[in-house]
């Protein structure tokens, strides 16, 4: 079992890195590997509704000059995903918002029931705000959500910062138990035991 965690912050050693580096740590004490990436400095392309992807057939974005399918092809391998982010503005990085959105329209079927989680790190305020902002997202993916003991939130401001907030780091841990938990439950069998659905029938408003 694996679990991605993707460093949408701009500094490879900062808070948020801190906080992701705890759940990995503790992911890999329950016997579950974790890989961590990071988005870094480069820029990451919003989705613009062209939808070759899927015209296409391609399960990953079209365009492939950024980090996107580098992580699609990751999450092929992979059993869980957790995305950390500062806080800008009470909102998640627009690198974190646009990743997600064209993973998830692009590449969906490699993260459908596929354990999720999001983790917001701050100077001060606007951390719910934004860890409710990634999590709207899974739970369009038949994503289940995990949690931890308070909200996945940690605190800081200087690099490094985050690890003197001692409940953050402890809700850092308890969510990678909560995560490996439940990912020993689906594979008890040996291979993911995931709920048959129905077949989408999209309805628009509109017609």
């Amino acid at each position: 079992m694996k679990v991605l965690l993707v460093n949408a912050g701009p500094h490879a050693q900062g808070n948020t890195f801190t906080a992701l580096n705890e759940v990995a740590k503790r992911l890999q004490e329950n016997g579950v590997e974790a890989e961590i990436v990071q988005v870094g400095t480069k820029p990451v392309r919003s989705c613009i509704a062209c939808g070759q992807c899927r015209v296409q057939g391609l399960g990953r974005c079209v365009f492939d000059d950024d980090v996107c399918n580098e992580v699609s092809k990751k999450m092929a391998d992979c059993d869980a995903f957790v995305i950390g982010s500062p806080v800008y503005y009470g909102q998640p990085t627009g690198a974190a918002l646009s990743l997600m959105q064209r993973l998830f329209f692009s590449a969906g079927s490699l993260f459908q029931n596929k354990p999720a989680a999001s983790v917001a790190v701050c100077r001060r305020g606007g951390a719910t705000a934004a860890f409710q902002t990634m999590n709207i997202a899974f739970q369009m993916m038949n994503m289940p959500l995990v949690g931890s003991q308070y909200w996945n939130i940690a605190y800081g401001r200087e690099p490094g910062q985050a690890a003197l907030d001692t409940e953050g780091m402890q809700t850092m841990r308890t969510l990678a138990d909560n995560m490996a938990f439940l990912l020993k439950r689906i594979h008890a069998d040996g291979k993911p035991d995931y709920p048959e659905r129905e077949e989408w029938k999209p309805m628009n408003f509109i017609r």
